[in-house]
């Protein structure tokens, strides 16, 4: 469901455009970074093969010293890890919500506004 959920909010980016993967996922970096998840880079040869073990662009938890760990990993776009405490991925989900309201309102409007330029009989330029 949590998952679910980011993967809704990246499908409206592509239908809202023509948006690249790389830029739905800058997106969620930058929601990331709003909601306090710290970035590591990948910038050892260690870090770098534990990045590639991760899914890519998805969240995975840990339980480190009894609390919950949130990890978003990206090997494509910035080389690196998020990590974020459960109230950092909360907020995240939170802004997430907030964004996909949006992008849905947006559409709505550019939709109503493709719709009014069309009359009872047809598009405008008929009359």
């Amino acid at each position: 469901m949590r998952v679910a959920a980011g993967a809704m909010a990246a499908a409206a980016m592509l239908l809202a455009g023509c948006v690249t993967q790389q830029e739905i996922v800058q997106g969620q970096e930058n929601m990331l970074s709003a909601a306090g998840f710290v970035a590591r880079a990948a910038d050892t040869p260690e870090r770098q093969a534990n990045l590639k073990t991760l899914p890519p662009h998805k969240f995975i938890f840990q339980n480190r010293n009894g609390k919950l760990v949130y990890i978003y990993s990206d090997p494509t776009v910035c080389d690196c890890l998020y990590i974020g405490s459960e109230q950092a991925y909360r907020k995240y989900r939170q802004l997430a919500l907030q964004k996909q309201i949006a992008d849905e309102n947006l559409q709505a409007a550019e939709m109503n506004m493709s719709n009014a330029q069309w009359g009872p009989w047809g598009p405008g330029w008929w009359w």
